[in-house]
């Protein structure tokens, strides 16, 4: 992609769909084969299974939080779901779901491990369409704050989780370092003039003006 000279809008905005579209799609090519090799097909399957879009936008899974509400019987309405017997609970009934409703620690893993995957992919992806040192961070930012964005919206709550926000703080700054670098390194080399080699005409008249010496 040829560099602009000035600021222009529609090129900006091509670019940070481009970068965003091509960070999901690459998370999606990962995640869905990953999830059905290693993670617990109960869970996964309770979840939507694991092409179900919420495995990437929802920052919940990845921080291994659950995404639904407590099933009846759970929470502050357990006694309901027991068997008393004297004023005791001697019992507690359970729900066919409440097996499938944990959280499922390796599939955050997973899905942690992907995005880092797809921060790496990044590199090249800022690399090929952004190419100037200076708006790297710009545009990894960009695609940092896009995805909160949406995230907070698919999922109706603000990240709160450490551990997502380490992951996706420890991939920006890695994808921003080594993008950086490829780019100043690219135009280092572009920066590099050679000399060309005189015309023949000026090398016979150079080599006259010596033999007359």
């Amino acid at each position: 992609m040829a560099k602009s000279t000035g600021w222009d809008p529609v090129l900006i905005i091509a670019q940070i769909i481009a970068l965003q579209t091509l960070h999901y799609v690459t998370l999606s090519l990962l995640i869905p084969p990953l999830l059905v090799m290693f993670a617990e097909p109960g869970p996964l399957e309770y979840e939507g299974g694991a092409a179900n879009v919420g495995m990437i936008m929802d920052w919940r899974e990845m921080a291994g939080r659950p995404t639904t509400r407590a099933l009846p019987g759970e929470g502050p309405w357990r006694s309901l779901n027991s068997v008393w017997s004297g004023g005791r609970e001697v019992g507690l009934g359970t729900s066919p779901q409440t097996t499938s409703r944990h959280v499922d620690p390796i599939r955050c893993w997973i899905i942690a491990i992907c995005w880092m995957a797809a921060s790496a992919a990044d590199v090249y992806y800022l690399y090929a369409l952004i190419r100037r040192p200076r708006l790297i961070l710009d545009f990894a930012l960009t695609l940092l704050f896009n995805h909160l964005v949406l995230t907070t919206y698919y999922s109706a709550a603000i990240p709160t989780s450490p551990f997502f926000w380490l992951v996706t703080g420890i991939s920006t700054a890695c994808t921003v370092v080594f993008a950086e670098q490829l780019c100043v390194k690219r135009e280092m080399n572009e920066g590099l003039v050679v000399a060309a080699p005189p015309d023949a005409g000026d090398n016979v008249e150079m080599g006259s003006l010596l033999r007359e010496d």
